[in-house]
């Protein structure tokens, strides 16, 4: 039995999300039919983590395994993205790992990225593809209320009641905000986030810096750690899983 690596790229808007769901379109539903038209057998797929509806992903991850060795690289990704084509997911590479290689559980840094378009006007080429905010945001603020996200710490502010880990604390490494012209990029990094918690954060981050909250407020959001006092979640469309490093 041989163990294979994907890396799929994806626009999330029109999914349910990454994991499969009787209430709708998946990406992990979408791959796997794929498979079976190209390996002729039913094939289960383990993703690297399970982003949310309406997400996006540069680099997710997935492993499957197959009797048979996948000798043309060229011919099955040929194969794979002539059904996939229609569906806005492509499958970029596929590697061989070894048997006990696990796409969710082998992971040891995952990346995300969130996109903010900070002007008056509405969005057209980058709908569904960022956030827009019009009101003007104080990347110093930002920038100081991220710093205060970064470390170990209990994120149980940032938490989805249907959260299912079995920690809330997390440790994240620096976080890079950067802006180029009216857009906004903010890159995130952990081995692992708790359902929710990016999007949570970001929100908080939208409030400080737009002075929906003082520095004051937002210190302590974060160290009650009682979801009902986190502010409103960053919409799905402007989250991207960037990097999965194993």
């Amino acid at each position: 039995m041989f163990n294979y690596l994907i890396k799929i790229e994806y626009d999330g808007t029109n999914f349910v999300g990454w994991q499969s769901q009787k209430n709708g379109k998946s990406i992990q539903d979408c791959v796997e039919r794929a498979l079976k038209k190209v390996l002729r057998k039913k094939t289960k797929i383990t993703g690297s983590g399970r982003t949310d509806k309406g997400v996006h992903a540069h680099s997710q991850f997935a492993n499957f395994k197959f009797k048979k060795k996948i000798n043309n690289k060229k011919s099955f990704l040929d194969s794979i993205n002539f059904f996939l084509q229609k569906k806005t997911i492509s499958i970029l590479d596929i590697k061989e790992r070894n048997k006990n290689f696990h796409a969710r559980f082998s992971a040891k840094l995952r990346t995300y990225e969130y996109l903010i378009i900070n002007r008056q006007g509405t969005l057209s080429i980058n709908r569904n593809r960022a956030w827009h905010i019009k009101k003007k945001v104080d990347l110093k603020l930002m920038r100081r209320g991220a710093e205060i996200f970064e470390g170990t710490h209990d994120f149980s502010t940032f938490r989805a009641a249907s959260c299912s880990a079995k920690s809330a604390i997390k440790k994240i490494y620096k976080i890079k905000i950067k802006k180029s012209n009216e857009m906004i990029s903010i890159t995130l990094s952990s081995k692992s986030f708790l359902q929710n918690q990016v999007r949570s954060m970001i929100g908080c981050l939208k409030y400080l810096s737009t002075s929906k909250w003082s520095l004051n407020q937002f210190k302590k959001a974060f160290k009650s750690k009682k979801r009902a006092n986190c502010a409103p979640p960053a919409p799905a469309c402007g989250l991207y899983l960037s990097k999965v490093i194993y």
